[in-house]
């Protein structure tokens, strides 16, 4: 078990299968620890925000320094919920946490994707405990990947949210040609335990053995 990570996150655009992949990766062994999303873990600050006026506040009253921040600020709290030894399982990491940001920093301030990345890269730096981020994406056409997963939502995104998903895949992708995932799936018309597999082929030299697969090797 030596040389496991603090952190193993899955990233990727709403509708792709992260709570899915996680429950497949914490049901391999108990030193998983799932941790969930940010705002589990620091819940008073986002109950302030949100409410009615909540799509308001964070595509047009709340400034990108605060938003970036208040994000960094939740994956902080999250981290130290961490167990002693145990491996924390997070529902978005800090590279997903800065494309969230990015993306909506590119919508209220009309900046090209990547000049919104070094900007709130800036604003919180990449420091942070040992992670191996995974990215799960339907396609690597940024239209065709956020086609898939907005007819995934069962109704129609409203709003200036289609701008902002499309925003977001679009950074998404940035990112993995930056190199900042440890892994890039690509999910289209593959199964759960498909994309898990692969999942965990990335991850193979972090990950035990499951339980199951040990009974069944040969003596």
């Amino acid at each position: 078990m030596a040389g496991l990570p603090d952190f193993v996150s899955l990233n990727g655009p709403d509708n792709v299968g992260k709570t899915t992949q996680l429950r497949l990766l914490a049901e391999r062994t108990s030193r998983f620890q799932r941790l969930g999303s940010i705002h589990e873990h620091d819940r008073g600050t986002w109950r302030r925000v949100a409410g009615r006026d909540y799509a308001r506040w964070w595509f047009e009253t709340s400034t990108t320094a605060e938003l970036t921040r208040m994000l960094a600020a939740g994956h902080t709290h999250r981290a130290k919920a961490r167990g002693p030894g145990r491996v924390g399982l997070l529902d978005r990491g800090l590279p997903m946490l800065l494309a969230v940001a990015a993306a909506t920093s590119a919508l209220k301030d009309d900046l090209p994707v990547p000049a919104a990345l070094d900007r709130v890269t800036a604003l919180v730096g990449t420091t942070s405990p040992p992670e191996s981020p995974v990215l799960l994406l339907p396609s690597l056409d940024a239209e065709r990947s956020y086609a898939i997963t907005s007819a995934r939502e069962g109704r129609p995104w409203t709003g200036v949210y289609p701008a902002y998903q499309r925003l977001l895949h679009s950074t998404l992708l940035r990112q993995a040609e930056r190199g900042t995932y440890a892994a890039v799936v690509l999910c289209e018309e593959r199964s759960a335990a498909d994309i898990h597999a692969e999942v965990v082929r990335h991850l193979s030299s972090h990950l035990p053995t499951p339980p199951q697969a040990e009974r069944s090797s040969p003596p």
